[in-house]
């Protein structure tokens, strides 16, 4: 028996349709501090990451939420080394799919590369709000 399958449009963003598909070993990788000013106020930092959390629990993805300097609890803090330099290294270690969220043109260009999906620091928030 054989069954007929609809293809979705082009213009259908396929990572969007399988996005909740993945294992979860899929890697989003967040420049905290570019998501935080995106939005007026500024997100504070604990709200923030209590957002992701309960996101990515829906998505079934595990985030790494980069802070320049120190980060509250459930995020990472990168030192003296910069939030930029350490999601870098760090895409470049990642053998597995991995999302990166930052609206940092540079940053796209050094993390980017390898990323299944960028994702701009506003529409991330859009987002964890619900109105995007």
């Amino acid at each position: 028996m054989s069954a007929l399958v609809r293809l979705p449009d082009e213009d259908v963003d396929l990572a969007m349709l399988v996005q909740s598909q993945h294992a979860l070993s899929l890697t989003v990788l967040i420049d905290a501090r570019n998501v935080l000013c995106s939005r007026w106020p500024n997100v504070p930092e604990d709200e923030l990451v209590a957002r992701i959390d309960a996101w990515a629990k829906t998505e079934s993805v595990a985030p790494e939420i980069v802070f320049d300097g120190p980060a509250p609890c459930g995020g990472i803090g990168t030192g003296r080394e910069s939030a930029d330099d350490w999601i870098a290294r760090r895409a470049a270690e990642l053998d597995l799919p991995y999302w990166l969220v930052t609206s940092d043109r540079e940053l796209r260009a050094r993390a980017g590369g390898g990323a299944e999906r960028l994702i701009g620091g506003g529409a991330f928030l859009a987002l964890l709000y619900g109105d995007g």
